[in-house]
């Protein structure tokens, strides 16, 4: 128990005890699983995954706060960077948004848009979630024109057939349920979720040859092995899944963005129990078993990976930059100068301390970080190329 964190309530509780069962029927009929596997149920479980079920997630009510959480600016500078890629790529173009938090990135992206005169035919959502899809759709309701809003569709899975334009994810690699793996004798073993009575414990097995072998490019890629007892995250499914999101894509950007380290940076040795964090009620703590399904459970984003699977699934690398840097560039100065004008003090405030927490260094602006491919265009995203820290990765 960790006293640091608010307690539930009776129904909260109900909520993760009837999720703990499930992940407790499931080891007792198979044996322990891989920690990726826990993760997954934790996150995405029908009903009763984090992602999955009723509760707020975002905002102040929530758990944590995302950059389109904070106001418009983030999703407007987004918006202004895919507009010349949309305009070049003719009427046709579509975005697709992997996962779409709230709904408020997508209500403020499509305005934006549309003063840009670069809308796409259709914006479509990949979210899983249905509670999230029911939300997302009253917001865009909401608070879009009718003719805007027409535009935003929802889709389970990622299209089939070849379409063109941007595909944007904002925090979502962070949420793939990550393999966990630690070194004994020189041996690769993976964390895996037992049980010790009823109570779930996390205990190491030996890594099978898919995780192994991602565990052994790494420290290739590192030219230094892991010593004993290191222990940290790696995604080995990560070039699959990008192959699976980004295959039907004939020509566009791919543009994520989140936060993580080029894996020279991610790997540290000082860094030796990984970067798995979950999220409570805007309080960080360190065990993902704690309350499942009550938490966000994530980890940092070895961007070299990231890199290597976006030219493995056949795309142009186009830049990897802080999130601050790609914002400014991207006219986020000129938005809060005009959004400025005729503002009241307090609102002028909150429009700059917005801003801050957008690109200072010691918030979102460095701790997050932006990454594209392409196919089929001439010069995508010119300010995340200005600003490009490829050399890091």
């Amino acid at each position: 128990m960790n006293p640091s964190l608010p307690e539930p309530g009776a129904d909260e509780r109900a909520h993760s005890d009837e999720l703990a069962a499930l992940i407790r029927n499931e080891i007792a009929a198979a044996g322990a699983m891989p920690f990726s596997r826990y993760m997954e149920l934790a996150l995405y479980a029908p009903g009763l995954g984090y992602y999955s079920a009723g509760r707020t997630k975002f905002g102040a009510a929530g758990d944590f706060v995302t950059a389109p959480e904070l106001g418009d600016l983030f999703a407007r500078c987004m918006a202004r960077a895919w507009a010349p890629a949309l305009r070049a790529l003719g009427a046709g173009a579509d975005v697709v948004e992997l996962g779409g938090g709230s709904g408020a990135f997508v209500v403020a992206a499509l305005r934006e848009l549309a003063a840009q005169d670069a809308l796409p035919r259709r914006y479509r959502l990949l979210e899983p979630s249905a509670d999230l899809r029911e939300r997302q759709l009253a917001r865009v309701q909401a608070e879009l024109p009718a003719a805007l809003a027409a535009r935003v569709e929802w889709i389970a899975r990622p299209p089939e057939h070849a379409w063109r334009g941007v595909l944007f994810a904002n925090e979502v690699v962070d949420a793939l349920p990550t393999t966990r793996f630690t070194l004994q004798d020189g041996e690769v073993l993976e964390e895996c979720v037992g049980l010790a009575g009823e109570r779930l414990v996390r205990v190491d097995r030996p890594a099978d040859a898919l995780v192994a072998g991602a565990v052994r490019h790494v420290e290739r890629s590192l030219e230094a092995p892991f010593a004993d007892g290191y222990r940290s995250e790696v995604l080995p499914q990560l070039p699959y899944w990008m192959q699976a999101v980004t295959a039907s894509l004939a020509a566009g950007v791919v543009l994520f963005v989140d936060y993580g380290y080029p894996r020279g940076e991610f790997y540290l040795p000082e860094r030796r129990d990984g970067t798995l964090v979950c999220h409570y009620r805007h309080r960080a703590h360190a065990d993902p078993l704690h309350w499942p399904g009550l938490a966000d459970i994530t980890a940092f984003v070895d961007f070299t990976a990231l890199a290597e699977a976006g030219v493995g699934a056949g795309f142009e690398f186009v830049g990897y930059a802080p999130q601050g840097q790609f914002l400014l560039a991207s006219g986020l100065g000129e938005l809060v100068g005009a959004a400025e004008q005729g503002l009241a003090d307090v609102e002028r405030l909150r429009l700059v301390a917005e801003m801050k927490r957008l690109v200072l260094p010691g918030d979102m602006g460095e701790r997050f970080q932006a990454i594209a491919f392409a196919r089929g265009l001439t010069d995508p995203l010119p300010g995340l190329r200005a600003f490009d820290l490829s050399r890091r990765l």
